[in-house]
């Protein structure tokens, strides 16, 4: 009797052990290798684009069916992106340094309306065959949602880094600061003698032309004006609720517009949006 108990507890206990183990080692962890991830670890994979990694793939199983390596690796890596960006928000939760409630559950919004719009999309362009531009848009997807959290962590370093300590040094007496030069007798300070705002020039409207939202923007604007009537305002009504709501900073503006122009474009399009990274 007394055999048996004590084998009984040893039983319990080593399915404790074994139990704790499971619970601390995830099955998919971005440091365990994975059949799909060809022996690297997630770090090891993101250092390269996702294109040049779909390329390892191919070149490493050659299986014979380009569309399903490419499939293969995009989930492989999105995987890994996936798991660096839970590793990320995990990391800002122990900290009470992320975002808040109110933040997530606005940004959960604004990840349905970009559902909603590449749904609409792909759909209304015909795209949904292609199973690598769908992919690839998930990709988009998983980028934005990495960066919502990376916001956070970078506010956290800037936090952290103590102040500079000015670099300026005393003015001597009697000497004329650089910074505020001494006026002419008789002229007026800038200050005070402001220019009133004028109309911008042509330069300027060309300076504003080039800049990179606005130049996204214009070719996005292009490629609806091809579409069917119909479907052109279903498309832009769509992409209108991903980029008029929600709070988004100007970086994210512009890649927002090459989402869009990547989801979008005909065949044979030029300058060709290629995938997000």
């Amino acid at each position: 009797m007394r055999h048996a108990i004590v084998l009984l507890t040893l039983h319990l206990a080593a399915g404790g052990c074994f139990t704790t183990r499971a619970q601390v080692e995830p099955p998919h962890s971005a440091s365990r290798p994975h059949a799909d991830r060809l022996g690297l670890t997630c770090a090891q994979i993101l250092k390269m684009t996702s294109t040049d990694w779909i390329e390892h793939y191919r070149q490493t199983t050659q299986s014979g069916s380009v569309d399903l390596e490419s499939q293969r690796a995009i989930a492989a890596y999105g995987e890994c992106y996936d798991l660096r960006t839970d590793t990320l928000a995990t990391s800002l939760a122990r900290t009470a340094k992320g975002p808040t409630k109110a933040a997530r559950t606005e940004f959960a919004a604004f990840e349905a309306d970009l559902r909603d719009f590449e749904s609409k999309a792909l759909s209304d362009t015909k795209s949904a065959g292609n199973s690598q531009r769908t992919s690839y848009a998930d990709l988009y997807e998983k980028q934005f949602r990495y960066e919502f959290y990376e916001e956070y962590e970078s506010k956290l370093t800037r936090s952290a880094r103590p102040p500079a300590a000015s670099a300026a040094k005393p003015t001597a007496p009697g000497a004329k600061s650089a910074a505020t030069p001494a006026t002419a007798p008789g002229t007026a300070s800038a200050g005070a003698t402001a220019a009133p705002h004028e109309p911008a020039t042509a330069e300027e409207r060309a300076r504003s032309d080039a800049d990179p939202v606005t130049e996204e923007k214009n070719r996005f604007g292009k490629i609806l004006e091809a579409l069917p009537e119909d479907q052109m305002h279903d498309v832009h009504r769509a992409f209108s609720e991903v980029i008029g709501p929600h709070d988004i900073s100007e970086p994210m503006r512009l890649e927002l517009y090459r989402y869009a122009i990547y989801i979008l474009q005909p065949p044979g399009s030029s300058p060709v949006e290629g995938p997000p990274f």
